[in-house]
């Protein structure tokens, strides 16, 4: 079972990334210099602040003929706890701290004998030893002569074993067992437990269940397809095929040979010159021809019951719920030890998909082959379905890419965000044709151009092609971590940098929001803050030629754009900031609208050859502002918390700057990192995440929590996306290679089927509808392999009133937690009455006088021999109740 998400104390902080750094350092144990036979050193690596703070800076303060420092522990204490974990005695915290001693030895290593700078003796015989060598007996020459014959001897100093590889010669001349051993499991009867056993010798036949038939099957394991075959043929008429219900499992070779009996060719002319044929084929040529007429208008044979049925129903089986292997796409040369980060297929153009790459490290892994890392291109890589095995475009990028999208109003420009917090812009625009007409127009074609790997490689001497980027953000402006999530804005408003919304009179999608995890989400604008000037004769003479393969699209924003809002999502009741990853608006494009082409024409013209370069900032111009725009939008943590929170900023008080405002809602739900939110493409307000091991679908507006959380998955959730023709359907992938289809028409509890896709974790699902009747779903691995999937016809076509029956359904969700939310406040009310009843009570036992206590008492009791007197009468133990005994009625009184 998944491990549940721990709450938080009250009043408790969160740890930063920082405090957890030092907390996995303390866990680890100090590099020493043990496997070569010096336990007691201990390599450390001193920055020049360090070497500053305690006077140990080489060839001053240490030389190679003076090289040892004695530092006192105390002052290494402090440094500990003024620089935590940025102090170079981190590592050897433990050591330092268990030292015995008031000083510690540093001795500077030159040479770097030990791998570092310096190195810190760990015990007090080892510092002896090195500050106070044993002094060297002074051996005159006769004492030389005199002793020269003399043997002394040395009894063996034990050296450390070092591991030269026996042991896995050892390891592999070792026997194993290479079949696995049956287990038998033997029972008895419950009434026989403790029994005594008495073995004997007896027929099986003549014992009840003694005998079980172990009748043979056929092991697939073992099973040997014959793919040739040996048989003899012979030429004869056509033959007729019969059978009957009887069904023999053990076929066997067998040949049969017959002789047609035919007619001669006299009977043959008598019989065509009879009377009677003639007299019967001219009876039914009528009713024939009436009957190849109404074959010709009609089909005889449909099934009308199934015609009455639903679409859905009359189409397809069980089978057909199953997502198909269609295509996969993977680069021999560029994806060798990466994987894909982000897919995206393109919006116009049928069969291009295009994916980024990314190393397979994690963070300490990359910092340690960063020099390797810089020698490698960072690509994304546009495949084709008419050619598998070669992209047709790569687009470089500085660093790694995880997010980038295309631009909807013009899908040559592509956005991508950096594993360094930059952006980079590129311009497809001079290549467009190269990549719509690879596409293959016939199957010979594509049959042609599926060969395999090793017939196709030596003939095809064609060379992807490499486009650099237009444009990068500013470093020092821009995000300081890995860019999670990158968005496009609508081409019908745009946002001045309080966040207000205003009318887009260019009808260009000009600007775009990005978030990283540190704990910032910014928004770009593509546009030039100022007119180009208009460059002089001796300006010209000055201007740095751009490489003829760049386009000058956005090369005013090059390595000086930065961002116009900047949202900082803090924490209420605490210092620390939320770390967004994945972000959702409420004009998300899942469909990127194809517009159209004479109207991007006439824009064009208006703009000029440049549009975005001659497109006027929207901050310099009087825009008409939107009314009523929702800017909420929801977030995703990497703590597993949603956030509803808004875009627009206000200023402080105080100070009087721009700073963002509280989040309004948020909920923790998931108990890990939140890789997908997402709108659904049929409810602008239902939107779905995913993290660590469950989902949630929540609708904006309620406030009172999800509207569906599903419970804790054996397997961690790694992508997911709705389906964009059916409602109720959306895929989640998993770190086991399994997809989960949801289908809340079936079951809202469970995924209604799983499917094995591959043997890695899948990265990124994102599926694209080709047509009414063909849809598409890329599907991304650990491993960089993308997988195309043709999704079947009942998970593709919606229901007759689908869309109603799923609104209905979370219409119904948000009535049961508003009920539940007003069971609750009922509860808490009842709750509060009955504890100031219980107080109220307490407080008038506590007010009455003895006499009254007393009083009360003697009542209750009187009260109860009455009824043991009605009792007793009714029960005739007491034959007449007024004549009882003078001690019950003195009590009665």
């Amino acid at each position: 079972m998944a491990p549940k998400a721990k709450k938080a104390k009250a009043g408790g902080k969160a740890k930063t990334a920082k405090q957890k750094l030092a907390s996995k350092y303390e866990d680890t144990a100090p590099v020493s210099m043990e496997s070569i036979g010096h336990p007691e050193i201990f390599p450390l690596v001193f920055t020049t602040k360090t070497q500053e703070i305690f006077s140990c800076r080489p060839e001053e303060d240490v030389t190679e003929e003076q090289p040892h420092k004695l530092i006192k522990k105390e002052d290494i204490i402090q440094d500990l706890k003024n620089r935590a974990g940025v102090s170079d005695f981190h590592p050897v915290k433990k050591i330092v701290m268990d030292y015995p001693g008031e000083e510690l030895l540093i001795v500077y290593d030159k040479e770097f004998k030990y791998g570092q700078n310096f190195y810190l003796i760990g015990t007090e015989e080892a510092k002896e030893n090195i500050l106070n060598p044993p002094e060297e007996q002074m051996v005159t020459e006769e004492t030389k002569e005199n002793y020269e014959d003399v043997y002394v001897y040395k009894p063996p100093v034990p050296k450390p074993w070092v591991s030269l590889g026996s042991e896995k010669e050892i390891e592999e001349e070792s026997v194993r067992e290479s079949t696995v051993r049956a287990m038998f499991k033997i029972s008895r009867e419950r009434r026989l437990f403790g029994a005594p056993i008495e073995f004997g010798d007896y027929n099986a036949s003549n014992v009840k269940d003694g005998y079980i038939e172990c009748t043979a099957y056929t092991d697939k394991n073992f099973t040997i397809k014959q793919l040739e075959k040996d048989i003899g043929l012979q030429v004869i008429p056509v033959l007729k095929d019969n059978h009957t219900q009887t069904q023999w499992k053990f076929p066997r070779n067998a040949a049969v040979q017959y002789v047609p009996r035919e007619f001669s060719e006299e009977e043959r002319e008598t019989f065509l010159e009879a009377e009677e044929l003639k007299t019967f084929l001219d009876s039914v040529s009528l009713s024939v021809e009436m009957a190849l007429q109404q074959n010709e208008i009609m089909n005889v044979f449909i099934d009308d019951w199934k015609a009455l049925a639903e679409e859905e129903a009359s189409f397809g089986d069980k089978t057909d719920s199953h997502l198909k292997e269609y295509q996969s796409f993977t680069d021999l040369h560029n994806i060798k030890g990466k994987t894909i980060t982000c897919v995206c297929w393109h919006p116009t153009i049928y069969g291009l998909i295009a994916v980024s790459i990314a190393e397979r490290l994690s963070y300490e892994e990359r910092v340690n082959a960063l020099g390797k890392l810089l020698l490698q291109p960072s690509l994304i890589l546009f495949w084709s379905f008419s050619d598998p095995i070669h992209p047709q475009l790569m687009l470089q990028s500085p660093e790694d890419i995880f997010c980038f999208r295309f631009c909807p109003s013009n899908p040559n420009i592509i956005a991508g965000g950096c594993i360094n917090g930059q952006i980079v812009l590129w311009d497809i625009s001079a290549h467009t044709d190269r990549i719509i007409n690879i596409r293959g127009t016939s199957t010979a074609t594509k049959k042609a151009i599926l060969k395999p790997i090793f017939l196709v490689e030596p003939e095809s001497n064609k060379e992807s092609l490499f486009v650099r980027h237009c444009a990068v953000s500013s470093i020092e402006h821009g995000h300081k971590k890995i860019i999670t999530d990158i968005h496009w804005l609508s081409d019908d408003y745009e946002l001045n940098r309080m966040g207000h919304v205003f009318e887009n009179r260019s009808g260009i999608s000009c600007q775009l929001a990005t978030c990283s995890i540190d704990c910032s989400i910014y928004f770009w604008d593509i546009r030039p803050t100022r007119p180009p000037p208009i460059p002089t004769d001796k300006k010209k003479e000055e201007v740095i030629e751009v490489p003829h393969d760049i386009p000058t699209t956005f090369l005013h924003l090059d390595l000086s754009w930065r961002p116009i809002i900047k949202i900082t999502l803090t924490k209420s009741g605490s210092t620390l900031d939320h770390c967004p990853v994945r972000v959702s608006f409420k004009d998300a494009y899942l469909h990127y609208k194809v517009k159209d082409t004479l109207a991007l024409q006439q824009k064009a013209q208006i703009a000029g050859d440049d549009p975005y370069h001659n497109l006027e900032y929207g901050l310099s111009k009087t825009l008409k502002p939107v009314e009523d725009y929702n800017t909420m939008f929801f977030v995703g943590t990497e703590d597993g918390e949603v956030i509803y929170t808004d875009w627009r900023m206000e200023r402080d008080h105080d100070t009087g700057r721009l700073v963002s405002k509280k989040p309004v809602n948020q909920y923790l739900v998931h108990d890990g990192s939140i890789h997908t939110v997402q709108r659904s493409p049929f409810y602008t307000d239902i939107v779905l995440t995913i993290g660590g091991w469950n989902v949630a679908i929540w609708k904006e507006g309620v406030s009172q929590g999800p509207l569906l959380q599903s419970s804790c998955s054996k397997k961690m959730y790694t992508a997911g996306h709705w389906s964009l023709t059916r409602p109720a359907v959306f895929f989640v992938g998993k770190e086991d290679g399994y997809v989960d289809i949801w289908d809340l028409l079936e079951k809202t509890h469970e995924p209604s089927q799983t499917q094995n896709i591959c043997v890695t974790a899948i990265t990124y699902i994102r599926p694209w509808m080709v047509s009414s009747k063909q849809q598409f779903a890329a599907i991304a691995d650990y491993y960089g392999t993308l997988h195309i999937l043709e999704i079947p016809w009942t998970l593709s076509h919606p229901s007759a009133n689908e869309v109603h029956t799923v609104s209905n359904y979370f219409d119904r969700e948000v009535s049961h937690l508003r009920y539940a939310e007003k069971r609750k406040e009922v509860r808490d009310k009842e709750k509060e009455e009955l504890e100031l009843e219980s107080e109220r009570k307490r407080v008038k036992v506590f007010s009455k006088t003895r006499e009254q206590i007393e009083a009360e008492l003697k009542l209750t009791y009187k009260e109860y021999l009455e009824l043991e007197k009605e009792i007793l009468g009714k029960l005739g133990v007491v034959s007449d109740p007024d004549k009882m005994t003078s001690t019950f009625r003195d009590l009665l009184e």
